[in-house]
């Protein structure tokens, strides 16, 4: 007769299922040797790098994922298995593990599932060496703000330049006008001088006629006298 799983088993193994389809990643770890406070100090590392450790019996866990394990799962729940279930950045987790694994050589990373894919304990530790969400974001918003920068100074510069650009239009028409003032000045006294100068011309052109007929006057006077007496002999011969 077959023995039906007890009720325990049966939420451990739905636990680890959806914790499996709810995770982003999973890392697979060995933790055999660590102290208990040791492994406090590893779930305090993974929770600041929103990822939950668990430790779970490896049959459990075969159970859990039977149906949606990828190739090479199982041969990696053998000894004291635990798992690290990532929430949202699997770069962090890793380096978080890695970090742990370098001062305490009791921790062996196994391998990972991500995006339903196998990775070795290689591949884990190349995953660690990229750049984690917030770095990928800092960097970016760190990208957007510089162009934002030369645009604002390309901006300020621009209407520097433009208002460089009215005052000096604004000083050119002012020039302008003060030199057409000018210009006017001159012309009206220009127009003044020719004016007195065609008034003083005039006077002696004036002037000389009335000489040249005084002088006419005085020249006819005899030459009329001489006819009368020409006229006045011709008459007596």
């Amino acid at each position: 007769m077959e023995r039906e799983p007890r009720a325990e088993k049966v939420s451990v193994v739905e636990d680890v299922r959806e914790r499996f389809e709810d995770a982003e990643a999973v890392l697979i770890t060995e933790y055999r040797g660590l102290s208990v406070s040791e492994l406090a100090e590893l779930r305090s590392a993974l929770r600041d790098a929103g990822t939950t450790y668990k430790i779970y019996k490896n049959t459990l866990v075969r159970l859990a994922i039977e149906d949606n394990a990828p190739d090479g799962m199982h041969q990696m729940l053998v000894g004291p298995t635990a798992l690290a279930f990532v929430e949202n950045d699997p770069s962090a987790a890793a380096k978080a593990l890695k970090t742990f694994a370098s001062n305490n050589d009791a921790l062996i990373i196994k391998g990972a599932i991500l995006s339903g894919g196998l990775l070795d304990e290689a591949q884990v530790r190349e995953l660690a060496e990229l750049p984690s969400r917030d770095e990928l974001l800092a960097s970016i918003a760190g990208g957007l703000a510089a162009p934002l920068q030369s645009i604002a100074s390309m901006m300020n510069n621009l209407l520097s330049e433009v208002s460089g650009l009215l005052q000096a239009l604004s000083d050119k028409g002012g020039a302008t006008k003060d030199s057409g003032a000018s210009e006017q000045s001159d012309d009206s006294a220009v127009a003044e001088i020719d004016s007195a100068v065609t008034s003083a011309e005039t006077e002696n052109v004036t002037n000389e006629t009335s000489d040249e007929t005084e002088i006419t006057g005085k020249e006819t006077e005899p030459v009329a006298e001489e006819q009368s007496d020409g006229d006045q002999a011709t008459k007596e011969d």
